[in-house]
């Protein structure tokens, strides 16, 4: 199982980090015997797993949920799980109280903060000084998605390209371990990953970054939503699956299934006794 301190040892040697979500037991499972090197239990689930049309609605209580499946799934590899909507900005005893949980009640071996505020900062630090290991998420960040006008590349101009430049070197003092960039122009991501000693993990920042995470569903084609430009989808799970369910329902109506092979029996006279009971 990998370390912040073996990540980092990746970075120094040009050894790319492959990283991808889970949220359940199975999906963790066969992510790890794939050989990944990081789980990220994202609050993404709140669109793939749960249906809905962002990350908001997402719980601590959900998070929870999903990290303690992708545990037990994934007994192997260092899971790094994202604390949900606003509770990085809340009082810092509560924000405090959402890390500890995760990390105690989920198991999980880190945690995901969004974004570069003073309150996030503040909260990067404090969960180091405690041994809460954090990784940064710059760029488009989902629980902002509201406040940045949706679901759309970041730091195009030069100002703003400068400022995420600042705000990866702040989250590096800060104490992060690892920094996430999302759907940036390359040309910022690679300075950045230059710039910063800490891995830079990309989802649409390019190919210049010390490694790359999708979403689980989005990589093996298993959904029906937009699937954005950065994704490379793998397989096409939502058909396979699908000819299996609309194989099941014939077989069902036509009677082809279950088989003999499908069933139990019992001792042949004790259902003729149990046919003369009925019968009489």
């Amino acid at each position: 199982m990998h370390t912040t301190v073996t990540l980092k040892a990746m970075k120094e040697n040009n050894e790319k980090i492959a990283m991808m979500t889970a949220y359940d037991a199975p999906g963790a499972a066969v992510v790890e015997t794939g050989g990944i090197d990081l789980i990220l239990v994202g609050d993404s689930a709140g669109m793939v797993i749960h249906g809905y049309d962002s990350t908001v609605p997402v719980t601590l209580e959900d998070m929870l949920l999903h990290t303690r499946a992708v545990r037990r799934g994934a007994k192997d590899t260092f899971v790094v799980t994202d604390i949900p909507f606003l509770l990085a900005h809340m009082d810092i005893a509560e924000s405090m109280r959402a890390a500890y949980r995760v990390m105690q009640e989920g198991g999980a071996h880190a945690i995901k903060l969004e974004g570069a505020s003073q309150e996030v900062m503040q909260l990067t630090e404090r969960l180091t000084a405690g041994g809460v290991p954090v990784m940064g998420h710059l760029g488009l960040t989902p629980q902002h998605a509201n406040v940045l006008g949706g679901f759309k590349v970041q730091a195009k101009e030069e100002e703003a390209a400068r400022q995420l430049l600042k705000d990866a070197e702040a989250l590096e003092a800060a104490g992060a371990f690892a920094i996430v960039l999302e759907c940036i122009p390359a040309q910022l991501a690679e300075q950045v990953t230059k710039h910063v000693s800490v891995p830079v993990i990309g989802i649409g920042a390019g190919a210049h970054t010390d490694g790359q995470v999708l979403v689980f569903h989005d990589a093996v084609g298993f959904g029906t939503g937009h699937v954005p430009k950065f994704v490379k989808t793998y397989a096409n799970i939502y058909e396979t699956v699908a000819e299996a369910v609309e194989t099941y329902v014939t077989d069902v109506k036509s009677g082809a299934f279950p088989e003999k092979k499908h069933t139990f029996q019992m001792n042949e006279d004790v259902a003729g006794r149990l046919y003369k009971g009925v019968e009489s």
